[in-house]
């Protein structure tokens, strides 16, 4: 099993609309093959600053979400949204 980190950071006044589509990618990523579970948080000093931790079974199947056409789609929706370029970290347990 692998987690992944997603850190995004919202424009200002943009937070409803981007808390709307961040949860829709999270809704289509439950279907994905391979995904566990996910959570998203919001930082408690800086509430435009996000965070979606979610497990999933191995760095393919993240890989496979992650390239996908559907993502892609979703995020081009967020994407204005935000105020800074996504960071994504795939982390494994040791």
């Amino acid at each position: 099993m692998i987690r992944v980190l997603i850190e995004r950071h919202i424009a200002e006044s943009l937070e409803s609309a981007y808390e709307e589509q961040s949860r829709l990618i999270l809704q289509r990523a439950v279907s994905a093959p391979g995904f566990i579970s996910g959570e998203t948080l919001a930082n408690a000093h800086d509430p435009n600053h996000r965070l979606t931790l979610s497990n999933w079974r191995s760095e393919a199947d993240w890989d496979r979400w992650f390239h996908s056409q559907e993502r892609k789609s979703l995020l081009t929706e967020l994407v204005p949204m935000m105020d800074r370029e996504e960071k994504v970290t795939v982390l494994r347990q040791f």
